[in-house]
């Protein structure tokens, strides 16, 4: 018996000692001898299939080694989703528009969104529905408050990290100041990838005002603007939370300005943004505070204008608002839960966010780095150089000490 090594695999080939054919020329050969020798050749077909098919085996294993893990982890997470065939979440109004394109992209997984209550009802509706033991959301993308004030003291949330599978997603790098923000203590149950950019909302009449003038926010307490300020009713605290986060808690502003700027300056209240930017415009009112409509206004011929956040030395705030995740435990539909956060904080899925909302008249602008900002603003946008205060840290999100704050100087100025 002769034995032939290949590639390390052994393979015997039966026959005499003396053999008048040669076995390696015929492996090689295109069967020129096979007429001479048609035992053997049968033979050396044989092996050169099963080498063959040995080789295949390799090939595919290790190409099988090579896949990078996240992408086979999403490819099987991927393929457990389209057979639970349906994402539910719950958020406010405008998400349902953004995950049209997650449709479009993953069309074997239904989208079913509920966007028509405030978060705080969605909170409640939540928790009805787990204390009847029914588990019928997957994921809760709105402001950060209801889910650290119901879903986190509930421990009902799944921490979000683990859930992440997309190198850009996963790369911090991408996302501003180079980390992925949290609104919760611990850092890892709601995720924040909204990031606009706020300087107090507040605006002027472009004829009666210089903006030059104001370089700090202690330039609104000068005794001439005293009467001529109109500010959205601070009473409804959640409209202006993110500016009073902002002003309370910044070091060079803090208790005192909003003690003075709400206690000295005889501000007018509205609830009525549209008859607060009437009023700009006409001249009733120099400035005003807590707007969001201006731009829309300017274009329609109002003199009216937004202060540059990065024109006063106390810098701006960058806040979450409405750009917040939050994943659900014992979630009826994981995979796709996951499939659908990933696409989220995708670039594809923040600049369908940025783009859709943006439609609607409502600039939200991503914490992403990497994707385009034709949608927002130059108002609207971060810019290099700017100091941005990040107004969603979980020790600012309890307004009580400010409301105080602000009762308190109003109360004062009736006397």
């Amino acid at each position: 018996m002769k034995r032939f090594w290949i590639f390390d695999f052994g393979f015997w080939i039966g026959g005499q000692e003396n053999i008048s054919c040669s076995v390696i020329p015929e492996l090689l050969s295109d069967n020129r001898k096979s007429q001479t020798c048609p035992e053997q050749s049968r033979r050396i077909q044989n092996l050169k299939s099963s080498v063959l098919a040995v080789l295949w085996f390799v090939a595919a294993t290790a190409h099988a080694a090579e896949l990078p893990k996240w992408q086979t982890e999403w490819e099987q997470t991927l393929a457990a989703a389209k057979k639970e065939g349906e994402i539910s979440f719950y958020g406010s109004q405008g998400y349902e528009k953004v995950f049209e394109v997650f449709q479009k992209r993953y069309p074997e997984i239904k989208v079913n969104a509920v966007t028509n209550m405030r978060g705080s009802e969605h909170g409640a509706r939540v928790m009805t529905e787990r204390r009847a033991g029914k588990y019928l959301v997957d994921l809760f993308i709105n402001g950060v408050v209801t889910p650290i004030q119901v879903y986190l003291k509930a421990n009902i949330l799944e921490p979000i990290r683990p859930q992440l599978i997309l190198p850009e997603v996963v790369d911090e790098s991408k996302w501003w100041e180079g980390k992925h923000h949290y609104a919760d203590p611990e850092g890892k149950y709601i995720f924040v990838f909204q990031g606009n950019v706020h300087g107090g909302e507040n605006a002027y009449n472009t004829k009666l005002v210089n903006p030059k003038e104001f370089k700090s926010y202690w330039d609104f307490l000068d005794p001439k603007w005293k009467g001529k300020i109109v500010a959205y009713d601070v009473s409804r605290v959640s409209t202006v939370a993110h500016a009073l986060r902002f002003l309370y808690n910044h070091p060079d502003l803090g208790a005192d300005f909003v003690r003075r700027f709400f206690g000295e300056m005889e501000i007018t209240y509205s609830r009525d943004e549209r008859q607060m930017i009437d009023w700009l415009g006409a001249g009733k009112f120099h400035l005003a505070f807590f707007v969001t409509d201006i731009e829309d206004a300017a274009k329609q011929g109002l003199p009216v204008k937004f202060f540059e956040p990065g024109q006063f030395k106390e810098g701006a705030f960058v806040g979450p608002s409405q750009g917040g995740v939050s994943f659900f435990k014992n979630a009826p539909h994981p995979n796709a839960a996951r499939v659908a956060i990933n696409w989220l904080l995708s670039r594809e899925g923040q600049e369908a966010y940025q783009k859709m909302f943006a439609q609607q008249h409502d600039v939200r602008q991503s914490m992403r780095e990497d994707i385009s900002m034709d949608a927002i603003p130059l108002t609207y946008r971060r810019v290099k150089g700017v100091k941005y205060i990040y107004s969603g840290r979980p020790e600012w999100l309890d307004m009580g000490p400010v409301t105080r704050v602000i009762k308190e100087a109003q109360q004062a100025a009736k006397k």
